[in-house]
């Protein structure tokens, strides 16, 4: 078997990234980012802060939501997701859409604190959205979960169920643990974790997690697409080929196809592709992402500039 794909197997993972670059539209905004915040209002957020009795978990929560959210830039779009809550009829207090400060402020004041602490269930309901609008944005922009709960889950299997796979797809989330005797059971799990035992500590946690939005993103740089492939065996090259056209990427969480031989083949060759481009592995959820996923935007992103340089030297005739 050779050590290399053979050109005839590169020229047909290059024609397949072609072919779904075709529905492409050059003029929407794919490069948005996006922010889900699954705000707990069980009834414990209604209790003070044991350091600061001035002070319940919920006011100083959506103090520090409405400090940060309403500053982030205009352009990006935010999601307000709340469990429980004695007066939430509809969990999506703030569909995911564009910031509207007033609107978003309004949102952020409505839930009351008050009842348990479904949070397996909102970390699905959460992903799930934002899977969908990868999906509309052609996998560009960037994509977050924040959590805010001072409480364990009362669906603790469902959490360890569907993080994993919420990760695995490349969906950052971040925690902050609001009074909390305890680290959350997510502390070591998650892309971060930080604790707030007072107000202050608690908008620091919220401006910490949201200044590093603009870092996040899944485009990707303009590397030669063939350099990227090359390492690749062929009978590796032609796996994947396979797998492309099998596993949605965006695929709603509870419902994945990628079996272990599948995601081993994947995993390896993202490794092969890393070692040769010097990028760390994939299992940094922050950098890493599987081999097929980058070269589709890289192709995107090659195709793009194309079209528009072509445009550009149209308009200058």
């Amino acid at each position: 078997m050779q050590n290399t794909s053979s050109p005839v197997v590169l020229l047909t993972i290059y024609a397949f990234l072609v072919s779904l670059s075709v529905t492409v539209l050059p003029d929407e905004n794919v490069h948005t980012d996006n922010i889900v915040v699954i705000l707990d209002a069980s009834g414990s957020m209604g209790e003070k802060f044991s350091s600061d009795p001035t002070k319940t978990r919920m006011n100083a929560a959506k103090e520090a939501l409405q400090t940060v959210l309403t500053t982030i830039l205009d352009g990006t779009n935010i999601g307000l997701l709340v469990f429980s809550g004695s007066n939430v009829k509809n969990h999506w207090v703030y569909p995911l859409g564009p910031k509207d400060n007033e609107a978003l402020i309004k949102a952020i004041n409505f839930p009351l604190p008050g009842g348990t602490t479904p949070l397996g269930t909102y970390l699905k309901i959460g992903a799930n959205r934002l899977l969908e609008q990868r999906e509309k944005q052609y996998n560009y922009g960037s994509y977050r979960l924040l959590v805010v709960t001072d409480g364990a889950a009362s669906d603790p299997d469902k959490v360890r169920l569907y993080t994993p796979e919420i990760m695995h797809k490349q969906i950052r989330i971040d925690v902050i643990g609001v009074d909390m005797e305890q680290d959350h059971m997510l502390a070591t799990v998650v892309d971060s974790y930080r604790r707030a035992d007072n107000p202050e500590q608690l908008i620091k946690a919220v401006s910490e997690v949201l200044a590093e939005v603009a870092g996040t993103g899944i485009d990707s740089g303009g590397e030669d697409i063939f350099e990227l492939i090359s390492p690749l065996t062929e009978e590796l090259a032609s796996s994947l080929i396979d797998e492309m056209t099998k596993v949605p990427g965006n695929q709603p969480i509870g419902k994945q196809l990628v079996t272990p031989k599948q995601a081993t083949k994947m995993d390896t060759a993202n490794q092969i592709v890393n070692a040769n481009t010097n990028q760390p592995s994939n299992q940094d959820s922050e950098m890493g992402f599987h081999i097929w996923f980058i070269i589709i935007i890289i192709s995107l992103s090659v195709i793009m500039w194309v079209v528009f340089k072509n445009r550009n030297k149209s308009s200058q005739q």
